[in-house]
């Protein structure tokens, strides 16, 4: 063997030996196919490879946001809304994200959109805008549900804008503006409910301790006084009987 052909033999042995060993990050797992067979998984750090027989595909763990798009949505009372979402989730098994699904991204983001506009599509509009945390947990239940046999885990999914339509805004506020003067009317008819019935009670106690009465009768009169531009008239200067008859006659007094 000469000279040259050693070069060249340890070239090649150094070429084989670079590509037999292969790195992933610490975030990563590279999925092993031995001539088309699974073979596992390796990572993170150094590992060797069979070459030529040996191929890897590296599938990344971190945790990926899925921004669904608007997805025009026809409500149980038939009210049309636009509804986006975004979702956070990451690979918990790189041997089923690969070998399961041919794009478990692509997958998972449709799967996404088909599920909110279902789940969204089955509530009215009143229970979309104020029961928003119900029905994200829905979201994300049906959604891992589908995706568990992937090998991916939905970590989170909000609801994030429900566009409404503009006459439907006009009849929201209408409505708020009622249920606001409902409430008002119904407070208001319970104070005079619990006033009369004071009224009731207290005209009770005059009726049975009539100097009770002339008592309150002369607190009127006394507040009446602190009015200085005004005359308070009583008949009656005899016994107390007497003047529990009062006119009640009073007028402005000119400056």
């Amino acid at each position: 063997m000469d000279i040259f052909e050693a070069v060249l033999l340890i070239l090649v042995i150094i070429v084989v030996v670079f590509l037999s060993v292969k790195v992933t990050r610490q975030y990563e797992r590279a999925v092993i196919f031995r001539l088309g067979k699974l073979v596992g998984q390796r990572g993170p750090g150094i590992f060797p490879v069979f070459f030529p027989t040996d191929r890897i595909v590296r599938v990344d763990l971190r945790v990926r946001q899925l921004d669904v798009p608007k997805q025009t949505i026809i409500t149980k009372d038939n009210i049309s809304v636009d509804v986006d979402a975004i979702i956070y989730y990451h690979v918990t098994d790189a041997c089923q994200a690969i070998v399961e699904v041919e794009d478990y991204e692509a997958a998972t983001a449709l799967i996404a959109q088909t599920t909110l506009r279902d789940i969204l599509g089955q509530n009215e509009l009143d229970t979309i805008l104020s029961d928003r945390d119900s029905l994200n947990r829905e979201i994300h239940t049906e959604i891992e549900n589908v995706t568990s046999p992937w090998g991916i885990k939905v970590d989170i999914v909000t609801i994030r804008d429900v566009s409404v339509p503009e006459n439907m805004l006009r009849a929201i506020a209408r409505q708020a503006e009622a249920e606001r003067e409902k409430r008002a009317r119904i407070i208001l008819a319970e104070g005079e409910y619990q006033a009369s019935e004071r009224m009731c009670e207290a005209a009770g106690l005059y009726d049975k301790t009539p100097s009770a009465m002339k008592l309150r009768e002369f607190q009127t009169l006394t507040e009446i006084a602190k009015e200085r531009n005004l005359i308070v008239v009583t008949s009656g200067v005899g016994n107390a009987d007497s003047i529990a008859t009062t006119v009640g006659c009073t007028k402005a007094m000119e400056r």
